[in-house]
């Protein structure tokens, strides 16, 4: 009979756990308005810089043959007909514009213009409460909450008020508000928590299904 009530002590306190956290969940609005977050937005295309899995249509005035469509490989190069290999990686248009005119002047065109737009961002990447995680392709102008429909919107779980960005190239990620105003940026990884009662629950939620099982066997 003790172990009994032991057991049955766990799963009270296992249950007066759950029932704080659901407290704590169902006040997640009043508590984020002393949260400090950071709003996100995505850069200027004159800004932007390509990176690895950018598609890139090059063209060069006058010249068929060097131009075309190319992509920006693992190391941050595009291979360009007759100069070879240009670093892309990091740089915007108008710096690759300036590379790619310096590399053709040097013996092969006399002042040639180049142009470079991208045709195809690379994917970003959301984790966390969404129906279908995964890398998807990234589209201009982007917002958080467009991110979260192309994975197929919050789960059951999931706080929706706000998510987390980390930007490509860096290590911390950004609390930020879950809505339209935010936009994501080509490579970022978007991350969308579980509120406080899921956490707690999916915590508790081995020792609940062992403690069950045993009260049953140790049953009289």
């Amino acid at each position: 009979m003790r172990t009994l009530s032991g057991i049955f002590g766990v799963l009270t306190v296992a249950g007066t756990l759950l029932a704080g956290a659901a407290f704590a969940s169902a006040n997640d609005g009043l508590r984020q308005s002393e949260t400090e977050t950071v709003v996100v937005n995505a850069p200027r295309t004159s800004d932007y810089r390509f990176g690895t899995g950018d598609k890139l249509r090059v063209t060069v005035y006058d010249e068929t043959d060097l131009s075309g469509d190319f992509e920006v490989d693992a190391t941050g190069y595009v291979r360009l007909p007759l100069i070879g290999q240009v670093k892309a990686g990091g740089r915007t248009a108008t710096q690759l514009e300036g590379a790619v005119e310096q590399a053709l002047s040097d013996g092969y065109l006399n002042n040639p213009r180049v142009s470079v737009e991208v045709t195809t961002y690379r994917p970003f990447y959301i984790i966390g409460q969404v129906s279908k995680p995964g890398q998807y392709p990234y589209t201009n102008n982007m917002s958080a909450l467009d991110a979260v429909g192309v994975a197929g919107g919050f789960t059951d779980h999931a706080v929706e008020s706000t998510l987390y960005i980390r930007h490509e190239g860096e290590t911390k990620e950004a609390e930020v508000p879950a809505d339209e105003t935010v936009k994501i940026r080509p490579g970022d990884v978007v991350r969308v928590d579980q509120t406080a009662f899921w956490a707690v629950a999916s915590w508790l939620s081995p020792a609940s299904s062992l403690a069950l099982p045993l009260a049953y066997a140790l049953k009289p």
